[in-house]
């Protein structure tokens, strides 16, 4: 930097040559021989000698922008081995090894692939998954039947909700026929919805019998009630013509005192199945019985009653029904608050139960 005359500095610059810029110059100057770069010819040779040359392109890339067979200096193409360098200007050989293979998405691949994991597996498997599937969804227990036996369960409910007389036509049938040695309602009823609440389907009808050896009206005593069941059953065989291995089954209450003056009322159930051999009993709850209503059957019983060893001719039933102001079949419902057909049910579906585990599975 100098000062002018009028006190004004300047500038001034100083033409310098780098040593970059003149090698540049002189290179330029000699004569490019075939074959090299202008870059290879500026780079010096203590830099080539130090740096290493660059790696190789993945071999999924495509190939070098030029495809003609001619290179730069009219050499031979390269082999396939090879890849080109552009910033070095030469071949090099392939060294990378990309970790998807280049065989890959090609069939014989992937047949090889596929027949590797099949010997891999094991039969056994896939056979006890299709099993396990085939079990949970199909069978008598699978979902698909389970659902189907919900769906018309509730089917039934609400047919058998607006008229329940069609209860017994739906789950009438089956293997289980029993006949009732009775008539009436309400033996017969409670004793076909146990029978049907425990095997499903059941067909149950009751017949009207008459006995002669034993106290009709009002047995009196274990062996007296349990003797008027038996020869209902043995009216219903003789009577009726029914088949000899025809099921039936009988139900009969009588009074027993369990201590002095302590009476109750009590009813007996007893299935004969002649077929398999099967006689089974069982009995309700004890309803208690004022000693006085028994007292007053007593009176009203004629002493020539030929039947007296085993029971009265007056019913115990009537007597409190007069008392309780209530029909004759309702009087247990008055005094207890539980129904006679209530009992019978709870009898009935024990009887059931009982005859379920005794045939096993051939009902």
């Amino acid at each position: 930097m100098q000062d002018d005359s009028n006190g004004e500095s300047s500038f001034e610059f100083v033409d310098r040559k780098l040593e970059g810029i003149s090698l540049v110059d002189n290179a330029m100057k000699q004569e490019v021989p075939s074959g090299a770069s202008l870059v290879s010819l500026a780079m010096p040779t203590s830099v080539h000698s130090v740096v290493e040359p660059p790696s190789a392109l993945p071999s999924f890339m495509g190939p070098p922008p030029s495809t003609s067979t001619e290179t730069v200096g009219g050499s031979q193409p390269p082999p396939e081995s090879s890849s080109y360098n552009p910033a070095a200007g030469a071949f090099y050989p392939k060294t990378f090894s990309p970790v998807i293979p280049a065989s890959k998405g090609s069939d014989a691949s992937l047949n090889t692939v596929d027949s590797a994991v099949e010997g891999e597996t094991d039969p056994g498997v896939s056979s006890q998954l299709l099993g396990w599937v085939k079990g949970a969804v199909g069978g008598s227990a699978g979902i698909l039947s389970r659902v189907t036996e919900k769906a018309k369960s509730s089917m039934n409910s609400m047919i058998t909700t607006l008229d329940p007389q069609m209860k017994e036509f739906l789950y009438s049938g089956g293997a289980v026929d029993i006949i009732v040695a009775s008539d009436k309602e309400v033996k017969v009823s409670p004793v076909r919805e146990a029978f049907q609440a425990v095997f499903g389907k059941a067909t149950v009808t009751g017949l009207q019998v008459n006995t002669s050896t034993v106290a009709a009206a009002q047995p009196v005593g274990f062996a007296a009630g349990v003797k008027a069941a038996e020869e209902r059953i043995s009216a219903v065989r003789s009577s009726n013509n029914i088949p000899p291995e025809q099921s039936v089954l009988a139900v009969e209450n009588f009074l027993v005192e369990v201590g002095e003056n302590k009476w109750f009322d009590v009813g007996v159930l007893i299935l004969s199945d002649p077929a398999r051999g099967i006689t089974l009993e069982t009995f309700t709850q004890l309803t208690p019985v004022p000693a006085a209503i028994v007292a007053m059957a007593q009176e009203d019983t004629p002493a020539e009653y030929p039947l007296r060893w085993s029971g009265l001719s007056v019913t115990v039933g009537s007597i409190m029904a007069n008392n309780l102001q209530v029909s004759h079949s309702e009087w247990h419902q008055a005094l207890t608050g539980v129904s006679r057909r209530e009992m019978i049910l709870v009898a009935a579906k024990v009887l059931a139960g009982l005859y379920k585990s005794s045939v096993g599975p051939i009902l």
